[in-house]
């Protein structure tokens, strides 16, 4: 079956990387998936010209209900290796010896404005002046220029804040495994894959008290919730002298992946709903 999959595919953003998965799942069930960006189309009246003139689609699918989903409206259609912790710590900017007793904080994100980069910047940099060994990595694509200059001037002059360049997903699952804990401080989520990603690692997530990620962190049990900078901080500061508290999050998060956010799980659901399109 030849299936055409639309979806938003924005540059390096989440939802790209949600496509690609999807699409990887498709084809390796032995389907032909032709992967087209949401914005190629006005309205659902181009996706079905598109259909009618190459017969050889036999179904379509979409994610993300609003910029893609309203296309198909009305139409009728059925981790890898660890590489060095040191040299990536060194590449980041963070030097000093005994780097294997530094708390690192690692944020990412792509660098535009609904992810708030610099959201934590300043309460973390009082925060590491008073106890040296807590690091701040911001880690991500630089997307938005002009907030990216901003970024790499803020980072230059605040201590305990670094900032790293793009890794491939295996070298920062890599990264995330010898951090402390993962960071969100967006001002808008839909479902933080960093989130999850952290979660299923084994890793403490420490994210913004927002809905979209008040919907997979439930604060003390999976993760753990701030609403400002200063609480951001108190929450660490739990984090890192609470053991057991960083182990229940740690195990909780680990199981709330596994039940609703399976990978597996998620391959199996598109290829049955694929199947259903015969």
């Amino acid at each position: 079956m030849k299936l055409l999959f639309i979806a938003c595919l924005e540059p390096k953003s989440g939802n790209h990387t949600t496509a690609e998965r999807i699409r990887s799942y498709i084809e390796s069930a032995g389907h032909t998936c032709e992967l087209r960006h949401a914005e190629e189309f006005e309205s659902s009246s181009d996706v079905a010209n598109l259909l009618s003139r190459n017969p050889q689609f036999e179904g379509a699918l979409a994610i993300h209900l609003f910029k893609a989903g309203r296309l198909l409206l009305g139409i009728e259609t059925q981790a890898a290796e660890d590489f060095s912790w040191s040299e990536f710590l060194r590449r980041s900017g963070v030097s000093g010896g005994h780097v294997e007793r530094l708390h690192v904080f690692l944020l990412i994100c792509g660098l535009r404005r609904v992810k708030d980069p610099l959201y934590l910047v300043e309460s973390f940099s009082e925060w590491h002046s008073e106890n040296p060994q807590n690091v701040f990595v911001i880690i991500g694509p630089r997307i938005d220029p002009v907030l990216t200059d901003e970024v790499e001037a803020v980072v230059k002059r605040t201590a305990g804040v670094f900032l790293a360049r793009e890794r491939s997903q295996p070298e920062l699952h890599a990264a995330m495994k010898r951090c402390f804990a993962v960071v969100n401080s967006s001002i808008s989520e839909g479902m933080s894959a960093a989130i999850l990603e952290a979660m299923d690692l084994g890793l403490p997530v420490v994210a913004r008290d927002i809905p979209g990620n008040k919907a997979v962190v439930q604060h003390e049990v999976t993760g753990l919730l701030y609403s400002s900078p200063q609480e951001f901080v108190h929450q660490s500061q739990r984090l890192l002298s609470d053991h057991e508290l960083r182990e229940r999050v740690i195990r909780n998060g680990k199981v709330y992946v596994v039940k609703h956010h399976s990978l597996k799980q998620e391959r199996e659901t598109y290829q049955r709903l694929v199947d259903t399109l015969h």
